[in-house]
């Protein structure tokens, strides 16, 4: 019987650490355009650059595109993205932004697209909300709040039902 006990208690109790790591995990909407999931990893002390990752998915039947990035903690921010050029990672800005189809979803990620923070004011650290500013050509200005997590995270992965975890 007191094994039951305990492992009724661990159960409530992993279930309310994924419940408050959830809670940090937000869905943004700019009319068509969802974002979901904004998230960002911590920084060492000295750097100077960060990345801003999440999915974005048009929803409307109309093309969009992501054209613009701010972040509160950066004195720039762009849309870069990584690319394997004749065996070399290149990172590069898209001048041109991310063009969302119509139903298409696009995920920013690392060694992929991401928003690129320059000239950090202050390091990111684990469990920091930074707050940001997304621009879309047609659906406009959107804030949202990137979630930071540990140096060297894999991506936040949405589970069905809403909870979040860490994609391993």
């Amino acid at each position: 019987m007191r094994t039951n006990t305990t492992l009724a208690a661990l159960l409530i109790a992993a279930v309310v650490v994924l419940a408050a790591s959830a809670a940090h995990a937000e869905d943004y909407k700019a009319g068509a355009i969802l974002i979901a999931h904004p998230w960002a990893r911590a920084t060492p002390t000295g750097a100077s650059t960060a990345a801003g990752y999440f999915k974005v998915t048009n929803t409307g039947t109309a093309p969009d595109r992501l054209v613009a990035a701010t972040v509160e903690v950066a004195n720039n921010a762009a849309i870069h993205e990584m690319a394997m050029v004749q065996g070399v990672m290149q990172m590069r800005p898209l001048k041109d932004g991310i063009t969302l189809k119509p139903g298409e979803s696009v995920e920013l990620k690392p060694a992929g697209l991401h928003v690129m923070m320059t000239g950090l004011k202050q390091p990111l650290k684990k469990g920091d909300q930074v707050k940001g500013t997304l621009v879309f050509e047609k659906a406009g200005k959107v804030d949202i709040v990137y979630d930071v997590q540990a140096v060297g995270a894999p991506a936040p992965m949405q589970m069905p039902g809403g909870d979040m975890h860490m994609q391993h």
